[in-house]
């Protein structure tokens, strides 16, 4: 491993066989290449978005590093270690969430997960207090601490789990879709914690996400998979570049007017009485466009949309014309069938 590097991922991939039924006693195997010769490296430090649309590889890819998968081809280190032949010793060092599933024990309070976790991690009773009472207080938990899991709202639950994976003061944070189903409040509080963790601990982050606020609010670095295959590593303002994404700035005004002349800082795409959407790049600051309308209209109120992460994406492969072309030595497909017992 590189010495800068804490992550390093080395055209690793994951194949899994799936069999279905064709016909009266016909089965086919279908081997489904979910993760493709992807690589890259995550520097100790570092808070990376991990995004793409729903089935691109991204939880897979987050499985192969904490161990719970093993790769079917290619290198995988995290800090040091290979992830699925030294498990045990990479958890003590790693930190996970998964936004659907939860760590935390269903029918028991809230702080009796916690007292478990101080057993299974042997963490010491000093540094487990000092972690515990900095958690609390940070994530607001305190009146939580009594309440049975199960009976917990979603971003009670969540700020539960994230205090549950920094217990132990893991290097590296691995989170899965950890603002899903939250308010925004919610989405607020938890933000705004891990820019604290990354900030003041140097905790490493990878997020995997479809909330563009939260790769905006957090991540200098932004990597984008598709179909398994590592589409784009580099800025978010590159990547709106990239795909020529546009935000919607959402004006509403004192009365029905015709549509608003701002030249060619915004167009309007569409207009309902006085409520008008306009669509600007989504690399460039709303406020400039915001003055301007405020000074030359009857402004009433105003909000801005950020593009969907998928429509994102898909403009940028459109604009590739498809998606990068793989090696001489890789195949192009992703699934390949095999026959399997009754085919002839």
């Amino acid at each position: 491993m590189s010495e800068s590097a804490f992550i390093e991922v080395d055209r690793v991939e994951k194949v899994f066989d799936v069999r279905r039924r064709t016909g009266f006693l016909k089965r086919e195997l279908r081997r489904v290449r979910a993760v493709d010769a992807i690589s890259f490296t995550v520097a100790r430090g570092e808070m990376v978005g991990y995004i793409g649309p729903n089935g691109a590889g991204k939880s897979t890819t987050i499985k192969m590093l904490t161990g719970i998968l093993t790769p079917s081809g290619g290198r995988l280190r995290v800090a040091g270690i290979d992830p699925s032949r030294e498990r045990t010793r990479l958890a003590h060092r790693i930190g996970v969430v998964f936004g659907q599933r939860t760590t935390l024990w269903w029918d028991l309070p809230l702080i009796d997960s916690y007292r478990l976790m101080h057993r299974m991690y042997r963490i010491p009773d000093g540094r487990y207090r000092e972690n515990l009472d900095r958690l609390v207080e940070l994530l607001d938990l305190s009146a939580l601490l009594d309440v049975p899991v199960r009976q917990l709202s979603l971003g009670q639950r969540m700020r539960g789990d994230i205090a549950a994976a920094l217990l132990h003061d893991p290097e590296v944070l691995y989170l899965d879709e950890p603002t899903i189903g939250l308010d925004v409040v919610s989405k607020a509080r938890v933000r705004e914690f891990l820019r604290e963790l990354n900030t003041e601990r140097g905790t490493t982050v990878l997020l995997t996400t479809h909330d563009l606020q939260d790769i905006e609010q957090l991540c200098s670095r932004v990597m984008v998979i598709d179909h398994g295959r590592l589409v784009y590593d580099g800025a978010l303002a590159g990547l709106h570049e990239a795909g020529e994404s546009e935000r919607t700035l959402v004006v509403d005004l004192e009365r029905e007017l015709p549509p608003v002349e701002v030249g060619e800082a915004a167009r309007v795409v569409k207009v309902d009485g006085p409520r008008q959407w306009l669509a600007f790049p989504a690399s460039e600051s709303a406020a400039p466009l915001v003055a301007r309308i405020a000074a030359e209209y009857p402004l009433v109120d105003l909000s801005v949309r950020e593009p969907d992460i998928e429509a994102v994406i898909a403009k940028m492969l459109y604009s590739m014309g498809d998606t990068p072309k793989l090696p001489p030595d890789r195949e192009p497909v992703r699934e390949t069938v095999v026959p399997g017992p009754g085919n002839s």
